[in-house]
């Protein structure tokens, strides 16, 4: 009879161990957006310019925003990597972009004039899109993209939470 050694699993947990996935689900939400950013009081400055009030438990290492659900965090990028066991390609699209909804059309003309007086850069001034909405792109210091965003088809609560069917 062999014993169990755990190879390939973190932790050396043998298959059948209490927490192996099988009495467990994941549930379907998202509790914190970490962004990796270069400087974390430059981009704490921004996030505060365009309106957005830190937690009190954020620090100069860390940044948390309440963004009704989800925190949004802000991270040193290159601990983030190390943190997360993957290597930092620097710069470009990493496939993931963020969105913000707005309850009406023309507030996403003074959102993307709040990114540019905060230092962001506009990637698509706001337009009609092929969807029937209207939307705008910017980058914030970091590169990280973000589409702001009018649908007619998308409904948020008093509490800015989007309710989808």
């Amino acid at each position: 009879m062999g014993t169990r050694t755990g190879r390939g699993r973190q932790g050396g947990a043998p298959p059948d161990a209490p927490g192996d996935g099988r009495d467990v689900r994941m549930e379907q939400r998202i509790t914190v957006i970490t962004l990796g950013v270069a400087d974390v009081a430059r981009a704490r400055r921004f996030y505060e310019a365009l309106g957005w009030k830190a937690s009190d438990v954020s620090t100069d290492g860390i940044v948390f925003f309440a963004a009704g659900g989800p925190a949004l965090c802000l991270f040193g990028r290159p601990a983030l990597a190390r943190n997360a066991g993957v290597e930092d390609p620097g710069a470009g699209f990493a496939g993931i972009t963020l969105t913000y909804h707005v309850r009406r059309q023309e507030e996403i003309y003074r959102i993307i004039g709040k990114v540019k007086a905060a230092g962001g850069t506009v990637l698509k001034a706001p337009e009609k899109v092929p969807w029937g909405g209207y939307a705008a792109w910017f980058a914030d210091p970091d590169g990280h993209p973000w589409e702001v965003t009018w649908s007619p088809n998308v409904q948020l609560d008093a509490h800015g939470h989007m309710r989808m069917a």
